[in-house]
């Protein structure tokens, strides 16, 4: 069994129109080796490049309401969150679902991802919203593979350094022996990605494996299972920032729904890179 050890670089907030690029040539300088895997958070370029939507400014038709009052609220909060072993307090949480910010919310899920997406009880297709200010939230990277080839070139040419650079979503997959599955949309190849908030149900109720998804790799032909082991590693060592939910991030903040600002979220200490390295022993 290969072995790793990792490190979570700590930088600023990238704020949307961040160089992401400069950042990662920072964090990793001194730090990186031939064939580590550099791990980036898919949220946090998908910020920094502007890549968000402020739910605000949408307006919510009517599926988009049904599904926030009584789906949310009814079928998650009763039926679908207890099969799936939610804890109570999510529970509560959904059974208190904000219907004017969730109808919103659930709009974008619709028109960006989907109606089996936007069954989903959060980050429906990769949207999400911790971690961000006001009623931001991030859209799923289209061209992670050209982002993660950016980026490893840019530490080639920069830094001097031969290294794979993963791009990763704290979106779930699912293991069922070697078949690899998850509801999120476009994970790497070798793990399928069908059904929403279906295969999210089956994986939940049936307690499988669940680590997060890899969105590309660049740099190095690895299997499926490294890459899920990189990515799970690289998820535990960097923490969930402000929160792993928004209503986390709320409480911490003390804050209405909507109320945390830029500022309040560059007060905490972010780690959008992660080194790993093979252990050798």
């Amino acid at each position: 069994m290969v072995r790793y050890k990792a490190l979570a670089v700590a930088t600023k907030y990238w704020r949307p129109g961040e160089n992401y690029l400069e950042e990662i040539i920072k964090g990793a300088e001194g730090k990186v080796s031939d064939g580590d895997f550099v791990v980036i958070s898919e949220k946090a370029i998908s910020t920094a490049t502007n890549n968000i939507v402020d739910e605000n400014n949408v307006k919510p038709g009517f599926s988009a309401k049904l599904i926030a009052k009584y789906w949310m609220r009814i079928v998650w909060g009763y039926l679908l969150g207890p099969l799936c072993h939610f804890r109570e307090r999510l529970l509560q949480y959904l059974r208190e679902y904000p219907v004017e910010m969730g109808s919103r919310h659930k709009q974008v899920a619709l028109q960006y991802a989907g109606l089996s997406q936007a069954l989903m009880f959060g980050s429906e297709g990769g949207i999400d919203g911790s971690n961000l200010a006001y009623a931001y939230v991030s859209l799923p990277l289209g061209n992670a593979d050209e982002i993660a080839e950016k980026i490893r070139r840019q530490i080639q040419q920069r830094l001097g350094k031969k290294v794979f650079v993963m791009i990763a979503d704290t979106d779930k997959t699912y293991s069922f022996g070697n078949f690899h599955f998850t509801p999120r949309p476009k994970p790497i190849k070798g793990i399928h990605s069908f059904g929403g908030f279906i295969s999210y149900m089956i994986g939940r109720v049936f307690k499988l494996k669940r680590r997060p998804t890899p969105i590309a790799v660049a740099g190095c032909k690895t299997s499926v299972e490294e890459d899920l082991n990189v990515a799970n590693i690289a998820n535990r060592v960097r923490g969930f920032g402000a929160g792993k939910t928004v209503w986390d991030m709320v409480e911490k903040f003390q804050v209405e729904l909507t109320g945390v600002s830029w500022e309040m979220l560059e007060t905490v200490k972010h780690k959008p890179i992660v080194i790993v390295r093979e252990s050798r022993r």
